[in-house]
Parts: C-alpha cells; sequence; structure tokens
C-alpha cells in the first residue's frame, strides 16, 4: 500500500513536471521553477516540451504499473529506475535539486516496493 502511494506520488512530480515544461516554460511560473531569461525560454520552448513528453511517458508508465496491480511490480520497478537514473543525470549536468525531487522520490519508491515482496 505504502508502495503504491510512493509510485503515484512520483507519476504526479513527473505530470506536474510535464505541465511545467510543457505548458507553463515560457511563462513566468516556468522561467522561476527553471531559473530561465524570456529569451531562453522562448528560444527553448520546443525542446522544453520534446522533454516534457519524455517525462509524460515515465508518468504513464507507472500509472501502468499501478494499474497493473501486483501483476505490475516489475513495470513499476523499471520505471521507478527511469526516473532514478534521469534524475541523476540531471543532478550531474543541470542541479543538484533535481536529485531530491526525482531521484530521492524514486528510490524511496523502490525501496518500499522491495520491502512490499518481503512482507
Amino acid at each position: 500500500m505504502i508502495a503504491n502511494v510512493l509510485v503515484g506520488l512520483v507519476a504526479l512530480i513527473h505530470l506536474y513536471i510535464v505541465y511545467l515544461e510543457m505548458v507553463l516554460w515560457d511563462t513566468p511560473r516556468g522561467h522561476k521553477a527553471f531559473k530561465l531569461t524570456p529569451e531562453f525560454a522562448s528560444a527553448s520552448k520546443v525542446l522544453a516540451a520534446n522533454q516534457g513528453l519524455y517525462n509524460g511517458f515515465l508518468a504513464a508508465g507507472l500509472i501502468w504499473g499501478l494499474y497493473l496491480g501486483a501483476a505490475g511490480f516489475q513495470t513499476k520497478v523499471f520505471f521507478l529506475l527511469c526516473v532514478a537514473i534521469a534524475g541523476l543525470y540531471g543532478a550531474a549536468t543541470v542541479g543538484r535539486k533535481i536529485l531530491f525531487i526525482q531521484t530521492v522520490p524514486a528510490m524511496l519508491a523502490q525501496i518500499a516496493l522491495a520491502l512490499s515482496q518481503l512482507f
């Protein structure tokens, strides 16, 4: 139960990231969230939307795993690992904050999933 709540939380985080990158990128909210200048946001809007789409696929995979119930265990593990790795890469190349937004929640959900198999 706790594991699925954490997986759902990670999915919601990524749905919000999709919204930020695909809808709000070139707005004051998007500028603040990503520390962008209006000029850079305007020039990179298409790239951000593409990036948002990938985050949407991560959220969709996690939601799919939740939908499958117990049979979705491996799906949830796979997509949580994808999120964690993406977060590590983002933390290394963009900013450490991404580690706490993506990787930490994904790994907590991963640990809870593993524990749910033991108990």
